[in-house]
């Protein structure tokens, strides 16, 4: 098995992303990022001309894809001539070797993408004695770990009934002309509502989340007060870092497997990816966010574990 084996790279083709390399950071027990975030990569690469990286939770002993590993995703290092990170994972402890580089990236200036479980990427033992334990999620220096330091906020609740509310997402008007909501009239996923209580003033909210009464896109929303104020669901903020320059940020409680089934929010992310790169003026006026071949996400839950796959086998076909 050689180092490569560990992660996979989809090599850009044609299109206003050539040349710019985007490195995913997956790992979430949960949300199947290891099933969405290829499928994003690949979208990305063959549609856009992005150089796409994607890491995983990696089982060592083996070398298969285990996103409930909490402590390897090797490649991080990949970030280092990286232009923008996308970042899913959910309560890892990571060595610091593979930390180090997230965190230099964080504090480069360059741009990142958080989606769902990103507010509580990390989770350290009380005891650890890692230069990177401050970061975890519910740290109080900084406050909230790195989740609410980078983007925004920590973990603070489930909003809407985890399994049995989904959500839709509401443009805000006075957002409604911003280049990351273009083409995206319609997003709806079964995941629910994500409380989000700690924003930042400089947080910019482009979508809100409506709980809806059931798991299908046709429910009605749920009357009174858990949508009155709906919550934030997707925003953009400003990140200064350790070297001074202040960084692009984007972030959506959303991006499940299935949540990404729904072609809004592929275009959001496409939209997103663009914006962060500081490439509005190359983004295409309805992004093509088409599959590149199958897509057949698990639905989302604990109980299921990829195992006995290694990355070696996503494949880029059209």
């Amino acid at each position: 098995m050689t180092a490569d084996d560990l992660w996979v790279e989809y090599a850009g083709r044609t299109g206003p992303g050539r040349g710019k390399h985007i490195v995913f950071v997956t790992g979430d027990d949960e949300y199947r990022s290891e099933e969405g975030m290829p499928m994003l990569a690949k979208i990305l690469a063959v549609r856009h001309g992005f150089r796409c990286t994607v890491l995983f939770a990696i089982n060592p002993e083996n070398g298969t894809i285990q996103p409930n590993y909490q402590r390897n995703i090797p490649g991080t290092d990949r970030l280092n001539d990286a232009d923008l990170m996308v970042l899913f994972t959910r309560f890892r402890q990571l060595p610091d070797k593979q930390m180090k580089p997230i965190v230099d990236f964080s504090d480069s200036g360059k741009p990142m993408i958080g989606l769902r479980t990103a507010t509580h990427p990390f989770n350290y033992q009380k005891d650890s004695d890692s230069p990177y334990a401050k970061y975890t999620w519910n740290s109080h220096h900084p406050r909230g770990g790195f989740g609410q330091l980078v983007f925004g906020d920590t973990w603070v609740s489930h909003h809407g009934s985890h399994g049995t509310q989904s959500t839709r997402g509401v443009i805000e008007d006075r957002f409604s002309s911003h280049p990351i909501v273009r083409g995206c009239e319609d997003i709806w996923g079964p995941t629910d509502v994500y409380g989000i209580v700690n924003l930042p003033e400089d947080a910019r909210v482009l979508l809100r989340g409506q709980v809806l009464e059931g798991m299908d896109p046709s429910d009605a929303p749920v009357a009174g007060t858990q949508n009155d104020p709906m919550m934030p669901l997707a925003w953009t903020r400003r990140y200064t870092g350790a070297a001074g320059i202040t960084a692009r940020v984007f972030f959506t409680t959303m991006g499940a497997s299935v949540d990404l089934k729904s072609a809004g929010l592929r275009r959001l992310l496409v939209n997103a990816c663009f914006w962060a790169l500081e490439m509005e003026d190359e983004m295409p006026k309805r992004a093509n966010v088409d599959y590149v071949g199958d897509y057949t996400p698990n639905f989302f839950g604990f109980e299921k574990h990829t195992s006995g796959i290694k990355p070696s086998g996503h494949q880029l076909d059209d």
